[in-house]
């Protein structure tokens, strides 16, 4: 069998970083999204190497913590959510020897959901996060869409920018051991045995279900609905789950990094929290395995491929902000006429960009519709909006307004101009 290809990571500088100024650094990020190969990396520069998948390791750990961590000058301890009581070992040590890039951790579920974990670790631990690989990581492109846009340009395509083809790369996403495989059979048989082994071993580890089943049947209505607004009682109802235990199912689908809620863009931020949430998975090609979306059906019917490509982008975007020089949160716009923006990018400023997001290769204006009147309710707030589409070329629409190729999103630093 192949092993997964090796591609350097855009997070790596900033593990780096963080290991020069602050104790403990914690490396979160969905399972086989490439954190061991990264921290083993890290670990050769002088730290000692642990695993809580070896077992021994493991009984170790949850049996003598202090211990432990007692016996570690500086460590990487990987998969530390499966033996949470380390973190208050770490602690104690870190409070007594408070050297920088002490403690590297990595962790498969969102350790900061934990009781006591955000308390125990404040102002000691500083958290970075590391996706499946970014279509820049795989191109070796070197652009950081979000900090282009923010600084009123867009990223270059690149030579050979659209090999492979986009429903190609939607359908594959970003996971190493997926890109390894050397068919689409292949892809998605691992796909749907990750997420088998996902449920069926790391959730037990993060929260108390007692009917793994029923989860993974709510995860396949889950993906019916990617990239809409989601009522989940009504969804859960389906599925013979009640609204409490879907909320729980969907919070622990989101503390593995499987999907992510995204707010709703709203001038009033009470409004943000009351309005419901898009629901959107974080890899597309996990998406694609759920929903059975193949190249073929793609080819002759383009109806389902609408959403799984809005999540391929909702996953570069989040990809990108997570190495971004600044800082950026992901939204959406939906107002009570249905006009609709399908991602929203929020800098830290509250400088606001508007992605539209078209699988096609020709651009109409009622295309720009929903940018338009996003554009107008944003007014000083409003930097930029753009239309991703398949198409070649970046043309100005007038008012701010942008068309540009997918493939600016794995594109290379723009030089004087907009586009390539």
């Amino acid at each position: 069998m192949n092993s997964p290809p090796l591609f350097p990571r855009r997070i790596e500088p900033r593990v780096v970083e963080a290991m020069s100024d602050t104790p403990v650094v914690l490396l979160a990020g969905p399972r086989q999204a490439g954190k061991t190969t990264l921290v083993r990396q890290v670990a050769g520069r002088g730290l000692r190497y642990l695993t809580l998948d070896d077992e021994r390791t493991l009984l170790a750990a949850r049996q003598d913590p202090v211990g432990l961590i007692r016996s570690l000058d500086r460590a990487v301890i990987d998969e530390v959510q499966r033996a949470p009581q380390l973190l208050l070992a770490i602690k104690k040590s870190v409070d007594e020897d408070r050297r920088p890039g002490r403690f590297l951790l990595t962790g498969s579920a969102n350790l900061m959901a934990l009781p006591t974990v955000a308390d125990s670790l404040a102002g000691r631990m500083e958290t970075l996060t590391l996706l499946p690989l970014s279509q820049g990581e795989i191109e070796g492109a070197s652009a950081n869409w979000l900090d282009c846009v923010y600084a009123g340009q867009i990223p270059r395509l690149r030579p050979l920018a659209r090999a492979p083809s986009l429903v190609d790369r939607v359908l594959r996403g970003g996971y190493p051991e997926a890109l390894a495989r050397p068919t689409s059979r292949r892809r998605v048989t691992w796909a749907r045995q990750y997420l088998d082994a996902l449920i069926q071993r790391d959730v037990r580890e993060v929260a108390q279900v007692d009917h793994l089943d029923r989860m993974s049947r709510f995860l396949n209505a889950l993906a019916q609905v990617a990239g809409q607004m989601c009522n989940y009682t009504r969804l859960a109802g389906e599925v013979g789950l009640d609204g409490k235990t879907a909320a729980k199912y969907v919070g622990i689908l989101e503390q593995m990094y499987l999907l992510r809620r995204v707010d709703v863009w709203a001038r009033n931020r009470l409004n943000r929290i009351v309005k419901t949430p898009k629901l959107h998975f974080i890899d597309s090609g996990l998406l694609s395995a759920l929903l059975d979306l193949s190249a073929e059906e793609v080819a002759s019917d383009r109806t389902r491929f609408g959403n799984v490509l809005e999540t391929f982008v909702f996953g570069e975007l989040l990809k990108h902000a997570t190495t971004a020089e600044g800082d950026y949160r992901v939204l959406c716009y939906r107002d009570s006429d249905k006009v609709e923006v399908d991602l929203v990018i929020e800098s830290a400023a509250g400088q606001l960009v508007g992605v539209e997001v078209k699988a096609a290769a020709t651009i109409k204006e009622t295309d720009l519709r929903g940018l338009r009147k996003f554009a107008g309710l944003a007014g000083e707030q409003f930097k930029m909006g753009v239309l991703l589409y398949d198409g070649d070329d970046t043309l100005p629409l007038g008012d701010g307004l942008w068309a540009a190729p997918l493939a600016t999103l794995w594109g290379d630093p723009p030089g004087d101009g907009f586009g390539r």
